[in-house]
């Protein structure tokens, strides 16, 4: 197991303001929304989610790192769970041409108004039990998600994450090196369950018997 950062550049492009995330409405109703994973929280207002999730071409310098990394060649198989509209999925095709990919993700919306070119690849499903056999993908991914599973859950996607690869494995979770991040991680958060130190995860990934690599995203 490995921390890789192949995130952090896009991460921290964003502006936040923590603060009227929590003074400037009713934080828990917004949380509320946003945990249904619809159009509010993909394409509504920024206090729901994301403000509006569409394609820019960003994911494409990360998809080409772990393209490199992980020796993806034509032929293999990736998986993304917790794909959202498939932009990384996207991505692969594009880096290393002849490539197969899958996603999973639990938001309806999302699937619906995904990129095209990926959509047949795309189901909708739950990371605590992946549709697909053992040992099927070569490169199985998640970024954002895991974190949003309640613990018992994150064992159960972990041990799944697991099962079905059969070369690298990435994770990216949300994470808190001190008491000011953490603070700023529950401003910001919306839909997060699981709340844990690098140690804290290193632990839980251990424990559940995940030998992939892992990065985490700070709110600095």
């Amino acid at each position: 197991m490995a921390y890789l950062d192949f995130v952090s550049s896009l991460h921290t492009r964003t502006r936040r303001n923590y603060r009227e995330r929590v003074l400037a409405h009713d934080k828990a109703a917004c949380a509320e929304v946003a945990l249904q994973y619809g159009k509010e929280y993909w394409d509504g207002d920024r206090k729901y989610g994301y403000g509006g999730y569409y394609y820019d071409g960003r994911w494409r310098p990360v998809a080409a790192a772990l393209a490199a990394h992980y020796g993806l060649r034509p032929g293999h198989r990736v998986l993304d769970v917790g794909c959202g509209k498939g932009y990384l999925l996207f991505e692969f095709l594009q880096v290393v041409p002849g490539v197969q990919v899958a996603g999973l993700d639990i938001s309806a919306y999302a699937l619906a108004h995904a990129k095209e070119e990926v959509k047949p690849y795309l189901q909708r499903g739950n990371a605590t039990a992946l549709p697909y056999a053992d040992r099927t993908f070569d490169l199985v991914v998640s970024f954002g998600t895991l974190h949003n599973l309640y613990n018992y859950e994150l064992y159960q996607a972990l041990q799944e994450i697991e099962r079905v690869g059969c070369g690298g494995k990435y994770v990216v979770v949300e994470s808190y090196r001190t008491e000011r991040e953490k603070v700023h991680l529950l401003y910001w958060q919306l839909t997060c369950r699981s709340f844990y130190t690098p140690k804290e995860w290193e632990w839980f990934f251990s424990q559940s018997g995940y030998t992939g690599d892992y990065g985490c995203l700070f709110f600095e």
